[in-house]
């Protein structure tokens, strides 16, 4: 996929948040970056947070941080580790 390049200790994930979201989870690809929606709004840093914490959950990576795009909705995350096979496994069909 285009939104993940690997790294030698981890991966860096290029994602577009949608903080504030009724559900929080993995919308899919969208262009070059994966769509996540988190619950958090984006206020002092909490949708950052979340986004953070809901890819550890997924992937298993030891952390993760933003390392750019803090304050906008379009971001790329650091992870440390993990497994990112269920980022790029289809998403069921509603």
């Amino acid at each position: 996929m285009d939104f993940a390049r690997l790294l030698a200790d981890g991966w860096e994930i290029r994602v577009k948040v949608v903080p504030g979201a009724k559900q929080e989870g993995l919308a899919g690809p969208l262009g070059d970056r994966l769509k996540i929606r988190v619950r958090a709004p984006p206020e002092d840093g909490r949708a950052n947070e979340a986004v953070c914490a809901l890819l550890v959950r997924l992937t298993g990576a030891a952390r993760a941080m933003v390392i750019a795009g803090p304050t906008s909705p379009l971001k790329t995350v650091r992870l440390f580790g993990g497994d990112i096979a269920c980022l790029k496994a289809p998403l069921p069909t509603l």
